[in-house]
């Protein structure tokens, strides 16, 4: 695919090019929908080995991204979920074959039942079609997502970040070239071959080719997404990612998990951005919770009663506590009980990921119960929000919606479902 934004100036016909893209997209998935599992199974992995192969290419269109983000003055989060090297380029080949050893789930027989004039009634899982996703500076979810798409019978337009442009290209033309030769349609996978904005904005609209949108981004890209799209929005929403220590919490499993939880990968969804501490143990668990992350270079940001205990933290404003972060900073807040926590994190919480850390079933219980998240944990760090944590194989995010899916979005969750009805010359009285 020809970027159309390679030479300056050039005027673009961007309807026209994503009309084109949607119409290709509509052919290619109804080939998809039609598809063997075996046939999808083999695309996937030679598109594994299609991008070990062409690592060097990838990761040289990469450094043209990094070169070129030294002048945009990104984040160090932003930066780290750009970069690419050799490990990261396996981790998507394997990602990609941990896909297929999935089970295909489409024609998944859901649910069956014969109604008493002897109509026979099965639903049963069907791709939902052509799915488009936009997505800022990560270049693996290229593959991560067309591998899922593909798993589940889809077709996939993809946007990438402008700052990803070389990388993603990269990846998707080895994509391409490897579902091409393994006789399903190139055109599963197609690539937005341009950085203009008004391509956003035609995909928003294209309701007669595209089923479903799946913006992942900052809030600004997914208020416009939800905004001004005329397709059902599958939302990522920003994750405001909770650890409460509570009372009965063992104070070695507590640090662990606090420290995993945020520093593990400061720049991914699931890093925790706020710590939650019950009252009843502050003075003999925050401070040495604390001192593992100073040591690990995290800035805190606490309450009054959280800078009483460390004299390093700076004062925490109001908007800390709905902040996303991606970076090596944390809200610290000391609440009374699990139901400060409960009341905190359905206050400021973006309903993405929170954990509790307690040796209290009840309370473990509690806070299961009545925290209004996509995902909760119980002893466990919230970085394991992650598809393939799930055993998913890979995710195209997760979720915040109300409305199914929820959580990460993997193969199944790219599904749909209708009704099968079988009769023998029914007819209704």
């Amino acid at each position: 695919m020809r970027a159309l934004d390679q030479t300056p100036g050039q005027t673009q016909d961007i309807e026209r090019t994503m009309l084109a893209i949607g119409a290709a997209a509509r052919r290619a998935a109804a080939a998809m929908a039609k598809a063997a599992p075996a046939a999808k199974t083999a695309a996937l992995k030679e598109a594994a080995a299609a991008l070990r192969a062409d690592a060097a290419v990838i990761l040289a269109a990469n450094a043209r991204d990094l070169e070129a983000a030294g002048e945009m003055t990104l984040s160090a989060a932003m930066l780290d979920r750009l970069r690419l090297d050799d490990k990261r380029v396996e981790a998507m080949a394997q990602g990609l074959e941990d896909v297929a050893a999935l089970p295909d789930p489409v024609g998944t027989v859901l649910a069956r039942w014969t109604r008493p004039n002897g109509l026979d009634i099965t639903r049963v899982r069907i791709p939902l079609g052509v799915i488009a996703i936009i997505y800022e500076s990560r270049p693996n979810v290229t593959a991560d997502a067309a591998g899922l798409c593909l798993r589940a019978g889809n077709a996939v337009i993809l946007r990438g970040g402008s700052e990803s442009f070389h990388s993603s290209g990269a990846i998707a033309a080895s994509l391409r070239c490897a579902i091409a030769a393994s006789g399903l349609p190139a055109d599963a996978v197609q690539l937005v071959p341009t950085r203009d904005r008004a391509a956003v904005g035609k995909m928003l609209t294209m309701s007669d080719f595209i089923d479903v949108i799946v913006p992942r981004g900052g809030r600004s890209l997914i208020e416009r997404v939800q905004r001004e799209s005329r397709v059902p929005v599958i939302a990522h929403l920003e994750g405001i990612c909770h650890v409460y220590v509570d009372a009965k919490a063992d104070l070695a499993m507590a640090r662990q998990i606090v420290l995993n939880a945020k520093m593990r990968r400061t720049g991914v969804c699931g890093a925790a951005e706020t710590l939650l501490v019950d009252r009843a143990v502050a003075s003999s668990h925050l401070p040495l919770i604390l001192a593992d992350l100073h040591a690990a270079h995290c800035e805190i940001r606490g309450d009054d009663a959280t800078r009483a205990l460390d004299p390093l933290a700076s004062p925490a404003t109001e908007d800390d506590w709905t902040t996303e972060y991606l970076d090596a900073i944390l809200a610290v807040r000391v609440v009374d009980g699990v139901a400060g926590a409960i009341d905190h994190i359905n206050r400021y919480g973006s309903h993405h990921t929170d954990a509790i850390v307690t040796a209290d079933a009840a309370t473990a219980e509690r806070f299961l119960g009545d925290v209004d998240s996509a995902i909760v944990l119980v002893n466990a760090s919230t970085q394991f929000a992650d598809g393939s944590e799930f055993g998913m194989g890979a995710e195209i995010g997760i979720s915040t919606n109300r409305l199914p899916p929820r959580g990460p979005v993997g193969a199944e969750q790219l599904t749909t479902y209708k009704y099968v009805v079988r009769g023998a010359g029914q007819v209704r009285p």
